[in-house]
């Protein structure tokens, strides 16, 4: 009996390592599976309209042409970078157009994000505007007032009810139209321009994540939102400065603040 007492126990213990052997071993592919699965990154990005500019004080019309920043827009870009003191930047883009790169800079500098590369792309630029550029906002925007019996005046006091009754690209469509030189971009030439260039911000973004930089325009920004994600702008006004925020994640954008210039307070 001592015998077959001693055999079995043997049998039971062989037994119970082997059950052992095989629980480790399916606990430890878990675990590398675990390990291996790809973790879901989160982009916030901060797009700024550009500093106060010279035509924006003399009331010129201003797209694809450039001034300099003057000493309010300058002061303006310092403060901003003031106070996004406390956000780190993995990343920052503007528009080719000086008054953006000129922004875009104060903003770095005055954040401690200096050490960050900052990348010009011509696809985050304003809305071309053709042989109106330069010229009194008047001369652009009465044809387009008038025809929906709105008075355009320098404090652009009806622009809310335009836009309630004409989307960006009914307006850009109708500049395009309007203007004789036949230079002024159609919304789809925008557009394209603009989705190409979201998409390198995001392809070169996306993995590492972190905060990112944006600066660009005042027409430019609203169609940004309208192209990642439509319906979320009505009309909000976009100051120089101002901050929109949104949040990439999962190939999902998700709109937080439009126009915020609560970081120059």
């Amino acid at each position: 009996m001592s015998k077959m007492k001693t055999k079995l126990t043997f049998i039971i213990l062989s037994v119970s390592a082997v059950f052992l052997l095989v629980a480790c071993g399916s606990n430890k592919k878990q675990e590398t599976t675990d390990m291996t699965k790809p973790k879901s990154t989160e982009t916030v990005l901060y797009f700024v309209r550009h500093g106060k500019t010279m035509f924006n004080t003399t009331g010129q019309v201003q797209g694809w042409s450039d001034t300099p920043l003057t000493d309010a827009g300058i002061e303006g870009a310092e403060r901003l970078g003031i106070g996004l003191k406390e956000t780190t930047f993995s990343a920052a883009y503007s528009s080719d157009l000086g008054r953006a790169v000129s922004t875009a800079e104060y903003i770095l500098k005055n954040s401690g994000n200096e050490q960050v590369p900052l990348k010009h792309l011509t696809g985050l630029r304003e809305w071309g505007y053709g042989g109106y550029e330069g010229r009194d906002n008047a001369d652009m925007w009465n044809p387009i007032f008038e025809e929906q019996n709105l008075k355009f005046d320098e404090d652009w006091s009806q622009y809310g009810e335009l836009t309630e009754r004409l989307s960006d690209e009914d307006i850009a469509n109708k500049i395009a139209k309007n203007d004789s030189t036949k230079t002024a971009e159609t919304y789809d030439e925008i557009t394209n321009r603009t989705k190409k260039a979201i998409e390198t911000i995001i392809n070169e973004t996306n993995e590492k994540g972190g905060n990112v930089l944006v600066v660009s325009h005042g027409s430019e920004i609203p169609t940004i939102l309208e192209v990642i994600a439509p319906g979320s702008y009505n009309g909000e006004n976009i100051g120089n400065c101002s901050v929109t925020k949104v949040v990439y994640k999962d190939g999902r954008y998700n709109v937080l603040t439009i126009g915020d210039d609560s970081y120059l307070k």
